[in-house]
C-alpha cells in the first residue's frame, strides 16, 4: 500500500533547503560572510559572555591605565579594573537596546505603512499626516527631553527602545506605503480581491512578504540608529549611571583626562573600536541579506 504524501516533512525539508540555500549564497559573499562573523561574535559575547568574564569592579590602583596585554586584553581603567569584561558585560544591554528599537521601529512603521498604501483615502492621509508631524521633530532633543523627564524609569530596556524609536518609524512608515501603493495594483492582487480575500489577508500574507527585502535591511539600519542614539544619551549623562556600558565608559575616560595621556589611550579607544566593530559588523552584512532577499543581486 503507498503511503500518504507527509506534508510536515514536505515543508520540513523545503525549510532546510531554503536555509543552505541561504547559508551558500552568504558563503560566497565575502561582505556579508565577514559582518554575520563578526556579528556572531557579539552576540556570543553578549549572551555567554558576562557568564565566562567575571566583572570585577573593586578598584586595584597599582594597575591604573595598564596596556594591554594577556593578562588585560583591553589594558585597565582609571581605577586598575579590567576593561575587557566592562566591555563585554557592556555588550548586553548595547545589543538588547538596539533590537528591541529596531523591532518596535519596523513593526509600527510596517503596520501604518500597510494600512496607509492599501486602504488610501482618509485613513491614508490622517496616518500620513501623522508621520509628517513627527518627521518635523528634531529626534534628538525630543529623546533627551523625554530621559530627563522619565529619569530613573529609563533602566527599562523596553522603555527606553521605546523612546529611542519615538520618531525612527515615520521615515520607514512612508517608505513602505509608497512600496505598497506600486505593489496593490498587481495583477496577484487583484486575482486576491476577485476569490474574496480578505483585506488583513492580502495586507498581511500577500504584500508583506513581497516587501521583506527592504524591512530587513532598513531593520539593520534602525539597530546603527539606536546604538548611536542610546551610547550618545549615556555618553551626555541623559541616562542612569550604569558602569558597564559603553557610552558611561567614554564619559568616564574623559572626566579621568583620558583624551590627553598617551597611557590612557587604551582605555578610551576600548569602546570606541568596540562600537565601529559593531557598526561595521552590521553594515558589511547588509551585503549578505540583500543577495539572500534578492536574487537580481546574486552572482552566478
Amino acid at each position: 500500500m503507498k503511503k500518504p504524501w507527509n506534508i510536515k516533512k514536505y515543508v520540513t525539508f523545503a525549510s532546510r533547503r531554503k536555509y543552505v540555500r541561504s547559508l551558500k549564497i552568504v558563503a560566497k559573499d565575502k561582505k556579508g560572510l565577514i559582518g554575520f562573523s563578526i556579528l556572531f561574535v557579539y552576540i556570543l559575547m553578549a549572551t555567554v559572555g558576562p557568564a565566562i568574564v567575571p566583572l570585577n569592579e573593586k578598584p586595584n590602583i597599582t594597575e591604573t591605565f595598564m596596556p594591554p596585554s594577556l593578562t588585560h586584553l583591553l589594558g585597565t581603567d582609571f581605577a586598575g579594573r579590567d576593561t575587557f569584561s566592562y566591555i563585554v558585560h557592556g555588550s548586553t544591554s548595547v545589543l538588547l537596546i538596539a533590537v528591541l528599537t529596531a523591532m518596535i521601529t519596523v513593526v509600527v512603521a510596517i503596520t501604518v505603512g500597510l494600512v496607509a498604501g492599501y486602504i488610501g483615502g482618509v485613513v491614508d492621509t490622517f496616518l500620513m499626516g501623522v508621520a509628517n508631524v513627527v518627521l518635523s521633530i528634531p529626534s534628538f532633543p525630543l529623546i533627551l527631553v523625554l530621559a530627563t523627564i522619565l529619569g530613573s524609569n529609563m533602566e527599562q530596556p523596553l522603555l527606553l527602545a521605546s523612546v529611542l524609536s519615538i520618531t525612527a518609524w515615520a521615515s520607514l512608515a512612508r517608505s513602505v506605503r509608497s512600496q505598497v501603493l506600486s505593489i496593490k495594483e498587481s495583477e496577484f492582487v487583484d486575482a486576491c480581491r476577485v476569490i474574496g480575500l480578505s483585506k488583513s489577508h492580502i495586507i498581511f500574507q500577500e504584500i508583506l512578504p513581497n516587501i521583506t527585502p527592504y524591512v530587513a535591511i532598513n531593520a539593520l539600519f534602525a539597530t546603527l540608529g539606536a546604538i548611536y542614539s542610546q551610547v550618545g544619551l549615556y555618553f551626555i549623562g541623559a541616562l542612569p549611571f550604569t558602569s558597564a556600558n559603553w557610552g558611561v565608559m567614554l564619559e568616564v575616560a574623559g572626566e579621568r583626562g583620558a583624551f590627553w595621556g598617551v597611557k590612557t589611550i587604551y582605555y578610551y579607544f576600548a569602546p570606541i573600536i568596540a562600537i565601529c566593530l559593531l557598526d561595521a559588523a552590521i553594515i558589511l552584512s547588509i551585503s549578505g541579506i540583500e543577495k539572500i532577499l534578492n536574487p537580481r543581486l546574486r552572482e552566478e
